[in-house]
């Protein structure tokens, strides 16, 4: 009975539901058909009216229709918000396009950044294209674009302000500050000094010397912050003592450079020293009123978010009111609205999540967007023809010296000073030389108040590129330099090692399965303190103050496995701009073993833009000219027809040193069955592997002898006697050679060379989308007459530990 009620509650329901959607149906059509009529005796009375005269403002258009079209398209691409629209497209291509190429060069983004803004400018846009540049820049459209880039500016300095961490430089307030102040006091005073020799020549005539004077020496004196830490970061100096150095006294040169700006600013717009002391004493009245009444504040609404992953809509309006009135508030001081902009973020909540929120609001926007538009305003001002003389050149070459000689010099000479080694001290000196981004501010605004002239100016961002391109140089040199002193001075190392392990990994989930895979592989005794987890990420934008939380969210469950297993891990989160050229150098470097990493997976893979992007990476020169030659270590990477590998791991296949596994994770559980397929004569090497599998998981291995030349190997046949003779009934050779469905879902993992993985995916085998999870191994022997040098020696570790029963 219940049964029955309940079949004739569902029927009425169903043919309810049928009967509304039939209405909703009936109700739409009649809606439009109603209106649609109408809208059409609206349009026939409306030109009935128009006829009777009745409309006099009307005016019949007459002439060519394609004609008319073509005036309108004109308009409309002429018009300011087309203008400043194709402005902005523009600037962020072109600044992106040579971002990507600089990083790839080992220089910061910033510099390819800046070049792209010169590239736009004058200097080559305007006098090779000068009608395109014309179009894309005309003089009337750089009033909105000015006016967009000082808020990139602001936001960007408000950034800035909130990176400083001022706790961490009151903990190394005494080296720091008296390194950070020597850097600035010694390039000051040469920057003075210089302008004795160029005042005459270059300064604008209504710029009295004192103005010239003061302006050039803080020009000198200027420390790029965030290119800096940008600059360590990617070298992984963070938790050294020099980067840890270097970043507090680039913090508090910032903050003792910006307080010189704005009181050499008070000085230049005053015109009097005493007049400037009035702008200067409400400037420091301003900052205690920031400091001791509106940072307290803020510091308990940042404890309240403290937990919290979102931040209302009402306390962001709050945030920039704080940053946009303090802007305000010292732009009518007379000290420049950015320094409002960077003293707004000094003072935000320190609470790190509080911080990390209003940052990832602001920080992309002002950067990613807003601020090309600076850089290139920077390049439209940039003359660089007006150096059109030998004597202009070298008065350029002079500045460069200078700059490098007070900064580099200076910065180097009081870190001595202050006990640091002379590679330390000179690595600060080196570091401290950044300028970079806020050089060009810097610049801007002293040609904005009319202290420097196009020339200057030109010679000036000039500098500010040489010194920022040559950190990079100039760092590697050192290091070059006094690593044979220190490898001269290294005790000699014996022929024993330990077996290291590297796992490198992009997902905190991925983390978990490699150590686990890894652990039935070598067993955990062997992995006990002699394996490393490595999570390198392309994040040169991270801040200082967010790598501790990325690398507790990177490691957290490979160190929660870690803990389950009772093994000791060793683990290193760092930001990088190209992550497979430094995971391969530090297998180098470090002289790892055996590296386990995850295929990862492909953000086109299965698409047409996928496909197409495939096809034209032969067309790089590079490839191109791999390709001509017959390199065919290369043809994996052009053309692949798999797509479960992502490009990077095949990189490192191809690139690394040592014995590599490549793990593809297809919901992995553990190793207790696994099938082998042999298709290559060098496939024999998987044994060792499948071998440790078996004595440390107690696993089953299948083997599929696709060659049927298994037994002619002398080297197989006696691994195989003596593991059986340990472990009956472990390895079994495949009767059937017949690869399906059915029988993969027998197995929990597929072990398989690097060389047939390729010629399975080549041939394109169907069975594939069928396999376990897979362990992709590349095996690295060691030749039997090669030095035993560390190299070497790293490499036969693999060899001997992997057989060693």
């Amino acid at each position: 009975m219940n049964s029955n009620i309940e079949e004739y509650f569902e029927v009425e329901t169903l043919s309810h539901v049928s009967i509304m959607r039939k209405l909703s149906l009936l109700f739409y059509t009649l809606v439009v058909a109603f209106c649609g009529t109408a809208i059409y005796f609206i349009a026939q009375f409306g030109s009935k009216l128009q006829k009777a005269g009745l409309n006099h403002a009307h005016k019949p258009v007459s002439g060519n229709s394609f004609g008319l079209f073509a005036d309108s398209l004109q308009h409309s691409l002429t018009h300011p918000s087309a203008i400043l629209l194709l402005q902005i497209i523009t600037i962020v291509v072109v600044a992106r396009v040579f971002g990507f190429i600089f990083n790839k060069i080992g220089q910061p983004a910033v510099i390819g950044e800046i070049i792209a803004g010169i590239v736009l400018g004058p200097s080559v846009l305007g006098l090779f294209f000068p009608g395109v540049s014309g179009f894309i820049f005309p003089a009337a459209s750089l009033g909105n674009l000015n006016f967009l880039s000082q808020i990139g500016l602001m936001l960007f300095m408000f950034v800035i302000g909130m990176e400083l961490d001022i706790e961490h430089v009151r903990k190394q307030a005494k080296d720091a500050v008296v390194i950070s102040h020597a850097s600035i006091i010694i390039p000051y005073t040469l920057g003075m000094g210089l302008a004795c020799l160029m005042y005459t020549q270059f300064a604008p005539t209504s710029i009295s010397f004192l103005s010239f004077a003061l302006f050039l020496g803080i020009a000198m004196s200027i420390t790029a912050f965030p290119v800096l830490a940008r600059i360590i970061q990617e070298r992984g100096l963070t938790k050294t003592k020099l980067g840890s150095m270097a970043l507090t006294c680039a913090a508090a040169d910032d903050v003792t450079a910006w307080c010189i700006l704005a009181a050499v600013i008070a000085i230049v717009k005053a015109g009097t020293i005493v007049t400037a002391l009035y702008t200067i004493a409400l400037a420091v009245g301003y900052v205690l009123f920031m400091l001791m009444v509106l940072k307290p504040f803020l510091n308990r609404l940042g404890s309240i978010y403290a937990g919290r992953e979102m931040v209302s809509k009402a306390v962001m309006a709050f945030v920039f009111m704080i940053l946009l009135g303090s802007a305000y508030a010292t732009e009518v001081i007379g000290i420049h609205a950015l320094f409002g902009a960077f003293l707004a973020g000094v003072i935000m909540p320190d609470n790190f999540n509080f911080r990390k929120i209003v940052t990832d609001k602001v920080e992309d926007i002002s950067i990613v967007l807003l601020l090309p538009l600076f850089f290139v305003l920077t390049g439209l001002r940039t003359q660089i023809g007006l150096l059109n003389t030998p004597e202009l050149w070298l008065a350029c070459g002079g500045i460069t010296l200078v700059a490098v000689a007070g900064k580099f010099g200076g910065s180097t000479f009081a870190a001595r000073i202050m006990g640091q080694s002379w590679r330390d001290s000179l690595s600060i000196g080196a570091l401290m030389n950044t300028r970079g981004l806020m050089e060009l501010v810097v610049l801007n605004i002293g040609y904005d108040l009319g202290i420097l002239s196009p020339q200057v100016f030109a010679m000036m961002v000039i500098m500010a590129i040489v010194t920022t391109f040559m950190t990079g140089p100039a760092l590697e040199l050192i290091n070059w330099f006094f690593k044979g002193k220190d490898a001269a001075k290294r005790p000699a190392v014996a022929n024993t090692r330990t077996f290291k392990i590297l796992l490198s990994f992009d997902a905190a989930e991925s983390g978990r399965k490699l150590l686990q895979l890894a652990s039935q592989l070598m067993g955990r005794k062997q992995l006990n303190n002699h394996i490393t987890a490595i999570n390198l990420t392309y994040n040169p934008d991270i801040t200082t103050t967010q790598i501790e939380e990325f690398e507790k969210e990177s490691f957290s469950h490979i160190r929660e496995e870690a803990k389950k297993m009772k093994l000791q891990l060793n683990t290193r989160y760092q930001p990088v701009i190209d992550v497979r050229k430094e995971i391969v150098k530090i297998t180098e470097d470090e002289h790892y073993d055996f590296m386990l990493i995850d295929a990862g997976k492909s953000l086109l893979k299965g698409t047409f833009l996928g496909s197409l992007f495939q096809a034209t990476k032969v067309l790089y020169p590079e490839n191109l000219l791999k390709t001509i030659t017959g390199d065919k270590k290369l043809m994996p990477q052009l053309l692949p027809t798999n797509d479960m590998i992502d490009q990077k791991a095949t990189t490192f296949i191809e690139e690394a040193k040592c014995s590599i596994g490549v793990f593809i994770d297809k919901d992995y559980r553990n190793s207790k069955d696994i099938f082998m397929p042999m298709f290559h004569p060098s496939d024999a090497s998987l044994l060792r592997y499948a071998k440790k599998f078996i004595q440390n998981n107690e696993s089953k291995l299948v083997v599929l002898d696709a060659l049927s030349n298994v037994h002619e190997n002398e080297y197989w046949d006696k691994e195989v006697a003596e593991i059986q003779s340990e472990y009956p009934a472990s390895i079994e050779l495949a009767s059937d050679r017949t690869i399906n469905k059915s029988l993969l879902s027998k197995f929990s993992l597929t072990l398989i060379s690097y060389e047939s993985w390729n010629s399975l995916v080549a041939s394109k085998s169907v069975w594939l989308e069928h396999v376990p999870s897979v362990l992709i191994i590349k095996h690295t022997e060691v030749p039997e007459d090669a030095p035993l040098n560390a190299g070497t020696m790293a490499r036969l570790a693999t060899k001997l530990i992997i057989n060693k029963e």
